[in-house]
């Protein structure tokens, strides 16, 4: 026989008690709602953005991070999840953490895309543990009106482009900024 202190009957229920209480995680539905995002998102870049659909065409994978949430207040900070599509299918789920420092302040949301126009810009992406966007991506921000009211697919020659578009809220930057993509394992 056992000699059951105050301390080991405590535990030993909150353990039972937790046990019959929590429930598995559900990855499908983690997996619904970024999924539910992204068709969104991808709906809005190809409506909004010219030549994106260009784009997406000639690309061997896009990454689609949606709802990317950012503020700050001189540091800042932003988190997005999304998935990477390639053909029709969407095969990983990423996560983008970016923080900064500087001349921040206020709050806003946007989208993001990278298109990867070469399959060993693709397979770098998938194969780094924690990648970070670098001297090889074109940055296009898509503004209404104007010469630059769109992509122009023939110009590019980088083998990753980054689109942001779909930004909401107000916020002043002009900071050092470090974003991180992971893979999301749920």
């Amino acid at each position: 026989m056992s000699n059951w202190t105050r301390r080991s009957f405590v535990a030993a229920a909150g353990c039972g008690l937790a046990a019959c209480t929590s429930r598995a995680p559900d990855p499908s539905g983690e997996r619904g709602r970024i999924d539910s995002a992204v068709d969104r998102a991808v709906s809005e870049l190809y409506q909004t953005v010219p030549g994106a659909q260009e784009l997406g065409a000639r690309s061997q994978g896009l990454l689609i991070i949606p709802q990317i949430r950012k503020a700050g207040f001189f540091a800042s900070g932003a988190y997005g999840e999304g998935a990477l599509i390639i053909g029709p299918a969407k095969v990983e789920y990423y996560s983008l953490s970016s923080a900064g420092f500087g001349f921040t302040f206020g709050a806003a949301e946007y989208n993001q895309a990278l298109f990867f126009l070469t399959s060993q810009s693709l397979q770098d992406f998938r194969l780094a543990d924690g990648w970070q966007l670098g001297a090889g991506a074109a940055v296009t921000v898509p503004r209404a009106g104007g010469a630059s009211a769109g992509i122009d697919s023939t110009r590019i020659n980088r083998p990753i482009v980054e689109v942001v578009f779909g930004q909401r809220g107000l916020i002043a930057d002009a900071s050092f900024v470090g974003a991180k993509y992971s893979r999301i394992v749920r």
